[in-house]
């Protein structure tokens, strides 16, 4: 990391408190002589691996649904951009070379690890709760542990274990622990914004 840079950005923070990302990061260029990418760079290093910079949404969703569409949610349009994909390879796309070794990777991530993904969220869904490495760990053993359970729910169902049956069954599981985590995450972040405006007016 530029020593020069990152003085520079929390001098600027300091002195004029309250600029937003933007306004700090056309300062800083102008000021020192660096490429935007590089004040971007070293801002998001103090932020999350310093924690000597703190950054504040200015206009936080204050809906379900704004959360929703939010970049709070990135995880939750990735999910689901994930399952369409998916059910495209299958049912649209032709099932010849080189088609085919999509539908097989999509498959095996749809199945081995979104419903776990997707019930991981719903479990623990403070991003602090446990690590990266932990989450995608536990995503898959938990797929490994649910899909079989539903595959022999299916067996006793008139529909049995067939394509359509399996695919419809694992996408409704992994929308339902999606809207579940997600609606955990907003109270999370409701009362993260609740806090946060208490310790600002104190």
């Amino acid at each position: 990391m530029d020593k020069r840079v990152a003085g520079a950005i929390l001098r600027a923070v300091e002195e004029k408190g309250g600029l937003t990302v933007e306004e700090l990061v056309d300062e800083i260029e102008k000021s020192i002589d660096v490429s935007k990418h590089e004040v971007v760079r070293h801002l998001y290093w103090l932020w999350k691996v310093k924690g000597d910079v703190k950054l504040e949404d200015t206009d936080p969703p204050s809906t379900f649904w704004r959360y929703v569409k939010s970049f709070y949610s990135v995880w939750f349009l990735v999910l689901v951009a994930a399952v369409m994909l998916t059910a495209s390879a299958i049912y649209i796309l032709p099932q010849a070379v080189p088609y085919i070794y999509m539908r097989y990777v999509l498959g095996s991530l749809f199945v081995l690890f979104l419903p776990g993904f997707a019930l991981v969220e719903s479990l623990f869904p403070k991003k602090q709760d446990i690590t990266s490495l932990e989450r995608v760990a536990l995503s898959i053993g938990l797929s490994l542990a649910v899909v079989p359970l539903v595959g022999l729910m299916l067996n006793y169902t008139p529909w049995g274990i067939r394509l359509n049956s399996v695919f419809t069954s694992l996408a409704i599981l992994t929308f339902a622990f999606s809207m579940i985590a997600l609606q955990r995450k907003f109270s999370h972040f409701k009362t993260e914004m609740k806090l946060s405006m208490l310790r600002n007016n104190e």
